[in-house]
């Protein structure tokens, strides 16, 4: 009788179990890409943008404009309800140089928007230097939210509610417009008297192109979370910054030759109204958060892929990946099985 009541006891604790692990979703998946077409705001005319989702589908690598990614294109989508996270890239660069931080987020269960940016892209420079890149880069991440949320793949395993912003280099400027900062182009004109020397920020010397009148800095009150990675700040006083609310993570290494640590990174953890999570990185420069480079890359673009002596590119990734998932899970919230009806779409 005792081992006929353990018996049963056991087959009901493990029809319990079981009945308590079904809904619950994978902590890792393989990654799939999926390639969007909208329209740019400023002047309507097509712009791209990459989203990288978790997948139900075997791993596979894919060639994307000269990157390797682990990512396979236009996979079945993990069910699910995702949060959603924006990439902004920096001036002149392209989002496939964080393809290793777009796709782990992916597996660990977001859906990464990485933007492409019409003028100040790569590929295209038309638009830098000018107040239509500055205040248009906002405009387009808020685009691509509402794109996504209207994806005939997408839109079903997303969640509106949860939303954040990836900024590197002038994508953090992008990300802190999103959240509710307001640029102030004097901080800009004295700094470049200051430092005329920095080529990157000064390149205009501090008097921005007057292209549009018509724009202003607007905010999108659906971002609630940023991931800021040697972010071009230092147009943001502590005033400016008033009104930006969200949790930030915020990454710069001490050694950033191109976007001054000093009054940048450094002056923004001090003056955010809630103080950042700050990873300072000793020795670190500012392309330590592009992707590890393969040998190819190493002999193509070697002052991208070099780091300073003692700075481990793949051992600050990881921690990097480690951290990000931690802070926008907690930020945000975790997948969930909301509103999923069926396992088999």
């Amino acid at each position: 009788m005792v081992r006929l009541c353990a018996t049963l006891l056991m087959c009901l604790l493990s029809s319990l179990i079981s009945v308590h692990a079904a809904p619950g979703l994978h902590s890792h998946w393989s990654v799939g890409y999926h390639e969007m077409t909208f329209l740019d705001p400023l002047d309507l005319q097509p712009m791209r943008a990459i989203a990288f989702y978790p997948s139900s589908d075997k791993d596979h690598t894919s060639k994307l404009e000269g990157y390797t990614v682990e990512a396979s294109e236009d996979a079945r989508v993990a069910i699910g309800r995702f949060p959603m996270l924006m990439l902004s890239h920096g001036n002149v660069g392209t989002p496939l140089a964080l393809h290793d931080l777009a796709t782990s987020l992916a597996r660990k269960g977001f859906v990464v928007v990485a933007v492409i940016h019409p003028g100040d892209n790569s590929k295209d420079h038309s638009r830098l230097g000018t107040l239509s890149n500055l205040y248009g880069r906002p405009l387009q991440i808020s685009e691509a939210i509402t794109a996504t949320l209207g994806d005939a793949m997408l839109a079903p395993f997303v969640n509106a509610d949860q939303v954040g912003v990836i900024g590197y280099s002038a994508g953090g400027e992008t990300a802190l417009i999103l959240s509710g900062a307001t640029p102030d182009l004097d901080r800009l004109r004295r700094y470049c008297q200051e430092r005329p020397d920095d080529r990157d920020a000064c390149n205009t010397q501090g008097e921005l192109i007057v292209d549009r009148d018509d724009l202003q800095p607007v905010a999108d009150p659906r971002v609630h979370a940023l991931l800021l990675m040697a972010p071009l700040s230092l147009k943001f006083g502590r005033h400016t910054l008033a009104d930006v609310h969200v949790p930030v993570l915020l990454y710069s290494g001490d050694g950033d030759k191109l976007v001054a640590f000093d009054k940048n990174a450094a002056a923004l953890a001090r003056k955010l109204p809630i103080a950042p999570d700050f990873k300072l990185l000793a020795g670190a420069g500012h392309f330590v958060f592009m992707a590890p480079c393969n040998e190819e890359q190493i002999i193509v673009m070697p002052a991208l892929c070099t780091d300073a002596d003692g700075v481990d590119r793949e051992d600050i990734h990881r921690n990097l990946i480690s951290e990000a998932g931690r802070f926008f899970s907690h930020a945000l919230g975790k997948p969930s099985r909301a509103g999923m009806q069926t396992a088999d779409q």
